[in-house]
């Protein structure tokens, strides 16, 4: 049984923009919904489970399984940790309000504190700022990708119990600590989802938008983990029109996209894509369609130059993500049950 759902783009090349991302938001929800209820009946599923940050993704996926199941069949999850920002609750408590279902919180961070989550990442970064400690804050950033076609390196941002910020060079050791540390967080979120879903007999719905998708923007058996992705082929723009769509809280669509995982703010842009999300969108939906380098540069105010800097960087990612998306080796093949249907 398939239940892949492709892209909802129409629109010809001539019209090469932000218009070409259009799409008949009310007719894609449709889909979408019978897409999640095949999937339900087919794998003997009650409904959906979902964890929501009070990001955008989250919140168009949850409302979308609501108009696919009814509110009684959806269950959501607040999973904040002590680095969470201070709106994070008050927007994913808005978004779950606003649709009438059922949720509940989850503080990760004793998880994390037990599994030395905390000290395992500040330990990281003493390698290289010896005096990073008790008070202070951090990120870690990447530069433009627009910029220069020199190789980019990832840097510490960190902040002193008194507001001065300083930026340092990692070792590509202390940067994977870091980044292994702080994946301890979505795989914890990922284990609570699991064990809601597994107490209703629900299925666990992820969140990751076509951009995200692509590039390698998640956990393995983390965020990256679900039985259903029900908007990995929406680019991000689609997905904002869909949020409007769907009447997910006007604060929500406001809400600028943080990855709300260090405990300094950080943009998805510093930490991974290099550029705003509808520029991206358009420079992968080019990519992806063909469209000349002189159409896409047009519309997203980039030089050719730029732009063709920019699709090397995405095929760098698909090239070095792609371990994500594998799926466990076999020695040999070994015989499957067919899906139903």
């Amino acid at each position: 049984m398939n239940n892949t759902v492709t892209t909802p783009v129409t629109r010809p090349a001539t019209a090469y923009g932000l218009d070409t991302l259009r799409f008949d938001e009310e007719a894609e929800a449709i889909r979408i919904g019978d897409a999640i209820r095949r999937y339900l009946v087919a794998n003997k599923r009650k409904g959906i489970v979902v964890g929501v940050s009070g990001g955008i993704d989250s919140s168009v996926v949850a409302a979308l399984a609501v108009k696919a199941l009814g509110r009684d069949r959806v269950f959501a999850l607040h999973m904040p940790e002590q680095e969470s920002s201070e709106d994070t609750i008050g927007f994913s408590t808005k978004l779950t309000d606003s649709l009438g279902i059922d949720s509940v919180l989850e503080d990760i961070s004793p998880v994390l504190v037990g599994l030395g989550a905390y000290q395992r990442r500040d330990d990281a970064i003493r390698r290289v700022v010896p005096a990073y400690g008790p008070g202070w804050k951090s990120k870690i950033v990447l530069p433009s990708v627009v910029d220069s076609d020199a190789f980019r390196l990832f840097s510490v941002v960190v902040e002193d119990p008194h507001g001065n910020q300083s930026t340092h060079r990692l070792t590509t050791e202390a940067y994977l600590e870091i980044v292994a540390a702080t994946n301890f967080k979505q795989r914890a979120r990922k284990a609570l989802e699991y064990f809601h879903a597994d107490r209703l007999n629900y299925a666990v719905a992820g969140t990751p938008n076509r951009l995200e998708y692509d590039q390698g923007f998640f956990v393995k058996l983390g965020d990256g983990a679900a039985d259903v992705k029900p908007i990995a082929h929406l680019y991000k723009s689609q997905v904002y029109a869909m949020a409007a769509h769907l009447g997910v809280p006007a604060e929500i669509q406001a809400r600028p996209s943080t990855t709300d995982t260090y405990s300094l703010e950080q943009s998805q842009e510093e930490f991974y894509f290099s550029l705003p999300y509808q520029r991206m969108d358009l420079c992968l939906y080019g990519l992806n369609n063909g469209i000349p380098t002189g159409a896409v540069a047009e519309a997203t105010g980039l030089t050719v130059e730029q732009v063709e800097r920019v699709y090397h960087d995405i095929e760098q990612k698909r090239r070095t993500t792609a371990y994500l998306h594998a799926a466990p080796m076999l020695v040999e093949a070994v015989a499957e049950i067919a899906s139903p249907g």
